[in-house]
């Protein structure tokens, strides 16, 4: 990264840490037990370490790094939240995006090197869907952490993938978008980010939408795709169904 792009990066990352420690602080006595409670729905019992999760893998990253793609996934999952991991997508997804990126070279990326991963939302739940329970069944405040923290995470990912194309191109991918759809869980991330790229086409057509990494849906639904169109090579191929599958999702 250049000095601009640095100190953009170093401002999000020291802003994000900031602003989970406060929400933290803020709802973690309310939120351990509506996690608790949504989790034994349909879920084995584990122990809830974080309830609001922080991705401590930014600290790692240098101004020397260079960052080729943001990555956004919904929120942290059982293996996210634990204590000796806070960070993200380090569980079954986590390990499928990896050696995703590890065999396909011709990419240039190191999943854990080259990507700044981040979510949707930092509140931990075991399953995406339990942020309905939470918001259901907790007080106004929990209700209203969970569209302020979209809306945080929304604003401030658009402006630091804005600011790091402004010498060098950095895409973002948008990975898991059912919740994106009507009556989705994470409609105010979706109007906010969209809003945030307003006569921004350039750069916005830097950003594209996939299957999710859980459940090999991405790599299903990638395989499938390039079944259907193999004059494309991997790099088209991600392109087009990424753009496909933002417009499906954004209308744009």
């Amino acid at each position: 990264m250049n000095q601009s792009q640095w100190q953009c990066f170093y401002h999000f990352r020291e802003d994000y840490k900031a602003q989970c420690e406060t929400w933290s602080k803020s709802y973690s006595q309310e939120l351990s037990p509506l996690q608790k409670a949504a989790a034994e729905l349909d879920t084995p019992d584990y122990q809830i370490e974080t309830p609001v999760v922080y991705n401590t893998a930014l600290n790692k990253i240098t101004q020397q790094d260079k960052i080729k793609l943001i990555v956004i996934g919904d929120n942290p999952g059982k293996a996210e939240q634990l204590s000796c991991n806070r960070q993200y997508l380090v569980g079954q997804s986590g390990k499928i995006a990896q050696g995703f990126f590890q065999k396909n070279t011709e990419l240039g990326i190191d999943f854990r090197k080259n990507v700044i991963i981040l979510n949707k939302t930092p509140v931990h739940t075991a399953k995406t869907t339990h942020l309905r329970y939470l918001q259901k069944n907790g007080s106004q405040k929990i209700a209203h952490l969970i569209k302020e923290s979209q809306i945080w995470c929304a604003e401030k990912t658009a402006e630091l993938h804005q600011n790091l194309n402004t010498q060098e191109k950095c895409f973002l991918w948008i990975v898991g978008y059912a919740e994106l759809k009507s009556k989705g869980i994470f409609l105010d991330y979706k109007k906010v980010l969209l809003q945030s790229y307003n006569n921004l086409d350039s750069i916005w057509n830097k950003v594209l939408v996939f299957q999710h990494f859980s459940m090999n849906r991405f790599l299903i639904d990638l395989k499938n795709f390039m079944a259907k169109n193999p004059e494309l090579n991997l790099q088209e191929a991600l392109l087009s169904l990424g753009t496909f599958h933002r417009k499906e999702i954004f209308g744009r």
